[in-house]
């Protein structure tokens, strides 16, 4: 599976249209969002509509109100991720959107564990939150590890193929790992993945 992700594009529409022209040179299963892709909400409708044609998974970051991106998300066919799973064949992709600040998420922590209930043993994980999980190079900020507590107790427990966040702008385009789960912020100008 080919994936292009990004994130904290934060409203910026000539990013969007560079991220696009990506899409139609890579041709990616999906585009996955990891939130922010407004500024504060404005031009969400707009910002989404240049994504049509693609399988868009995106979740909320703490630029957007979660019901305004569902709304449109229905709207446009894309997948909104927030608090959820999406399933595709031996894929199940996790979405956990908004905050970003928290480094416990007790929210989290109780969806996880209906998460961890629903995955198989055969299947390929994919964990999408705003904010990074704590506790490698990916939430570094300022020489302080700055991530969130519960993401990385559930990295630890299901070991997820892949964790696509962001948030922390200073550590966009960088990856690391936790044990066999690759963490990545693939920052605004956005990453393919292949998995």
């Amino acid at each position: 599976m080919k994936l292009l992700a990004f994130t904290d594009v934060h409203g910026d529409l000539k990013t969007v249209k560079e991220l696009v022209k990506v899409a139609k040179k890579e041709n990616p299963d999906f585009l996955i969002c990891a939130g922010d892709l407004s500024n504060f909400g404005t031009d969400l409708k707009s910002l989404l509509e240049e994504f049509k044609g693609f399988q868009l998974i995106i979740i909320p970051g703490n630029h957007e109100e979660g019901f305004a991106l569902k709304e449109v998300c229905e709207k446009l066919g894309f997948i909104y991720l927030n608090a959820g799973c999406y399933e595709l064949n031996e894929y199940k992709f996790f979405g956990c959107g908004g905050g970003g600040f928290s480094t416990v998420d007790r929210d989290f922590e109780n969806l996880s564990e209906k998460f961890k209930n629903i995955i198989g043993k055969n299947d390929k994980v994919i964990l999408v939150t705003h904010g990074p999980p704590y506790g490698n190079k990916v939430d570094i900020v300022n020489g302080e590890n700055r991530g969130c507590k519960s993401y990385t107790k559930f990295i630890k427990d299901v070991s997820p193929s892949l964790c696509i966040c962001g948030h922390f702008h200073e550590t966009g385009g960088q990856y690391d790992t936790i044990g066999r789960t690759v963490i990545i912020n693939p920052g605004k100008t956005g990453k393919i993945i292949e998995i």
